[in-house]
């Protein structure tokens, strides 16, 4: 009997930590930074004290390099953001990298003038496989 009872409150303690590891994610599904990969709940940033989720270790870096303005232009993957984001920073029209299409942009990050335009890129092997081949990327600034 006490090795039933043992069991069963091993096993309810198991499903309770699971559930707090996941309930900070509920209205989260996706990375605010490479937005078509899918959240890992143990790859995760706290942002002015809101737990935010990313895919990966490089999305926490990239993170790293602008906080303020990802968390103003993340905020459709991590809506918890709304309540922390500056409401003085306005996000940049272009939103992703031309070569990396799912991985997001910000002010600081490697950019050339092409067309009297400003193109960012995610990283600098973006802006070299972009000037390489401009016409095959162009079509890709969003």
């Amino acid at each position: 009997m006490k090795k039933l009872i043992s069991n069963v409150l091993a096993l309810t303690a198991m499903m309770v930590g699971l559930t707090i590891t996941l309930e900070g994610a509920p209205a989260q599904k996706m990375c605010p930074l490479m937005v078509e990969d899918e959240i890992d709940v143990e790859e995760f940033l706290v942002y002015k004290g809101v737990k935010v989720f990313v895919c990966c270790g490089t999305c926490k870096k990239m993170w790293a390099s602008n906080p303020d303005y990802f968390a103003v232009v993340c905020q459709e993957q991590a809506p918890q953001l709304k309540a922390v984001a500056s409401k003085d920073i306005k996000p940049m029209t272009q939103k992703f990298c031309p070569v990396y299409t799912d991985t997001r942009v910000h002010p600081g990050n490697p950019f050339i003038e092409h067309d009297g335009k400003k193109i960012y890129f995610c990283k600098t092997r973006a802006k070299s496989r972009f000037e390489s081949n401009p016409e095959k990327y162009l079509e890709n600034i969003k």
